[in-house]
């Protein structure tokens, strides 16, 4: 199945050595460019894009708000976000996360990370590092406004125990395959309990159960650096 990529990026140059990339794998397709958040909903209802390759930071409507307006949206649930960061704007990521952003990615990274990164996504899964979800975490996930939290704690309860230790797993930054290890199980099993934690707790993919598993309280925030 080839994997629809929309481009969201007001640098042309940016947007055409993206599509030059992609459009020369055989397994995705570019289908779109926009030129700023705006343009990227209305592509994304166009389009219905499995993948939108997000910049943040673009004149007018960011990409931030157009996350946040495409993650919303029941009609687009089989889109999935990839930001693209200069890991500049940490705070952006954050809240674009806990929007329904599946991950993201520095503008620095190799051509096989970028492609990787796309096929992560595409199917659901997050692409979050330990390191730089560490750090978003420590500085902005832990302790978001009420209204910012996806999950209370009470939501918790509807968890098996196996799910929550999964989960809190997950929100270390640990692979399937690492979180099978760990305990002793198949991957596929890991996967089942993943999927049965996001279904409970409403997560739009991994990266949400991510953040819930902080903001519920179940893993708590390292201290900071000192």
């Amino acid at each position: 199945m080839t994997i629809r990529v929309l481009l969201a990026d007001d640098q042309a140059l940016l947007r055409a050595t993206f599509r030059i990339l992609i459009d020369s794998c055989d397994d995705m397709e570019v289908v779109g460019e926009a030129t700023d958040g705006k343009e990227a909903v209305e592509l994304t209802h166009t389009h219905r894009p499995d993948v939108v390759l997000m910049d943040i930071r673009m004149p007018g409507s960011d990409g931030l708000g157009a996350t946040t307006t495409i993650c919303a949206d029941p009609d687009l649930s089989g889109t999935r976000v990839l930001i693209l960061t200069t890991f500049e704007t940490d705070e952006y990521v954050a809240r674009a996360l806990r929007a329904g952003a599946s991950g993201f990615l520095g503008k620095d990274v190799t051509a096989d990370v970028l492609l990787d990164g796309i096929r992560t996504v595409s199917v659901g899964e997050s692409l979050l590092s330990p390191l730089a979800t560490r750090s978003l975490i420590t500085r902005f996930l832990a302790a978001p406004a009420p209204a910012d939290r996806l999950a209370t704690p009470e939501r918790l309860a509807t968890l098996t125990s196996r799910e929550r230790q999964v989960m809190a797993l997950a929100a270390e930054g640990r692979s399937n395959d690492e979180i099978a290890e760990s305990l002793v199980v198949s991957p596929l099993t890991v996967r089942t309990h993943v999927h049965r934690a996001m279904t409970k707790l409403g997560a739009r993919d991994r990266a949400q159960l991510v953040v819930i598993a902080y903001q519920s309280g179940l893993v708590q925030a390292p201290p900071p650096a000192s």
